[in-house]
């Protein structure tokens, strides 16, 4: 039996990290056995649709990798893969169930449904239907819809016995039938509820495999049952367990968690944030973080989800993405950096390459490099306290005595290279008697003006050029002896 798996979004809003994980599971789980991954816009909620949630849907899909073999819009054998495209035969299979004695008709008004919340011993959390309009003869069923009253269709659920069925994450889950609701499959707009279209459409669809929240657990009795009621073969359950902001509490958007392009636009790379998703209940057999998507395709198993809820670490993502852009082709790398790098130095001349090829290893994000390139624009204010450094054994006085050592040897440099600074300022080291770091420290101290730079002193002189870096020299000798 082909494997094919789903990933049903409501067009919404934006992709949520809870979201995506379960699209990229779904994709794994039908990748690694060599199955299909379907996309299905599930609008039947048309309350709360979100106009241009779509695209962010498709745009999400096509940035992270996870190719879809049948979709909207790109077809497939059983399409249409919309929802509301679908809207003829939802009441059709409704109908059926009532036919076969599953489900009935209900003619209760808005009021009535308010009063039964009102007497419920439980209150208004929990007004279980009363089955009024089950007990309806075929002629008064009839006598309303000849009259056109607003009706639903509801399940008939078994009031007796239990319900049992496996789940890949929590095993076997028992329920009483006596707890669940007569559930409604149509709505009084002609609408099918998410629940029942979700199943005709997995089964039309011959979905094996679904993967959803935990927070769906207490619904699946009612799907199961469904499947039962039309004699079909229910799917594989995979109920995941909740992504946390931290040990209390679920992310969210609302308490201002990052969605997945909120990460991207803070400078995190798409495979990084794949990568990490993966992690978020998922372990693999040998404990490796790193992973490409297809190398995620070869070593996903299901055996590997976890039950335990999963916190996002945001710091832990941080550091994978800087793994990724260290390990990243330079190229690559170059192509995503250069528009930060232009940004941040409007106008400038200067090597953006060489620049590039400085903060490569040092990033954390690529929204990292404004603040790391400032320098390059303007010598910042910067106090002299920055020429002590006890690692270096230097401080402003031999920090002074190497700038004005340093400066007419620079000057007198005709070829501007960072090989022939650094060979320079090595034989002036070695003439001076002192360490390296007590003639190299107060050099880029004096180049940057900042506590740390992404490169040393021969890398920023020979991105800077002879006269910047003679000025900023210069500035610096003044500072020190000004002081």
């Amino acid at each position: 039996m082909e494997v094919r798996t789903r990933f049903a979004p409501s067009p919404t809003g934006y992709m949520h990290i809870g979201n995506l994980r379960t699209a990229l599971y779904e994709y794994l789980i039908a990748k690694s056995q060599g199955g299909k991954f379907i996309l299905r816009i599930e609008d039947t909620d048309q309350e709360r649709l979100v106009e241009g949630a779509v695209d962010v849907i498709y745009n999400t899909m096509r940035t992270t990798g996870l190719q879809y073999d049948e979709g909207p819009d790109i077809g497939g054998d059983y399409g249409p893969y919309v929802q509301s495209e679908r809207m003829g035969m939802y009441m059709d299979y409704a109908k059926e169930l009532v036919e076969k004695g599953e489900a009935y008709y209900c003619f209760c008004t808005k009021e009535r449904l308010e009063s039964l919340k009102e007497s419920n011993a439980e209150g208004a959390a929990f007004a279980k239907y009363d089955r009024h309009c089950l007990h309806l003869s075929p002629e008064e069923v009839q006598a309303n819809l000849d009259a056109g009253l607003p009706f639903v269709i509801r399940q008939k659920m078994p009031d007796t016995g239990t319900t049992t069925f496996s789940d890949v994450v929590y095993g076997d889950i028992t329920v009483d039938n006596a707890e669940l609701d007569d559930q409604i499959l149509m709505k009084a707009d002609g609408f099918p509820t998410y629940n029942f279209a979700n199943v005709v459409d997995d089964h039309l669809m011959k979905i094996t495999h679904v993967v959803r929240g935990s927070e769906y657990l207490s619904s699946t009795p009612k799907y199961n049952l469904l499947y039962q009621a039309f004699g079909w073969e229910p799917p594989v359950y995979v109920h995941l367990p909740a992504v946390m902001r931290d040990a209390h509490h679920k992310l969210s958007k609302r308490h201002g968690d990052k969605s997945f392009e909120d990460l991207v636009n803070e400078g995190y790379l798409v495979e990084a944030i794949v990568n990490y998703i993966a992690l978020l209940g998922w372990s693999p057999s040998d404990n490796r973080e790193i992973f490409s998507l297809k190398e995620l395709e070869e070593a996903f198993d299901m055996s590997g989800l976890s039950k335990s809820p999963s916190i996002f670490d945001i710091k832990k993502l941080t550091w994978m993405n800087g793994e990724y852009l260290k390990a990243m082709d330079f190229d690559k790398f170059y192509a995503l950096a250069e528009p930060k790098l232009k940004e941040a130095m409007p106008n400038s001349n200067l090597d953006l390459k060489k620049i590039a090829a400085l903060l490569q290893k040092r990033l954390e994000t690529l929204n990292d490099i404004p603040k790391l390139v400032d320098f390059f624009q303007t010598l910042p204010e910067y106090d002299i306290a920055l020429y002590t450094h006890k690692k270096m054994k230097t401080n402003p006085e031999i920090a002074l005595s190497s700038l004005q050592a340093a400066l007419p040897v620079l000057e007198g440099l005709q070829d501007w290279s960072s090989e022939s600074i650094h060979d320079a300022l090595m034989a002036l080291v070695g003439e001076l008697g002192i360490k390296n770091g007590q003639l190299l420290w107060p050099v880029r101290t004096a180049l940057s003006g900042e506590p740390t730079s992404p490169g040393g002193a021969m890398e920023l002189a020979d991105i800077l050029g002879k006269e910047e870096s003679l000025r900023r020299i210069q500035i610096g000798i003044e500072k020190l002896q000004s002081a």
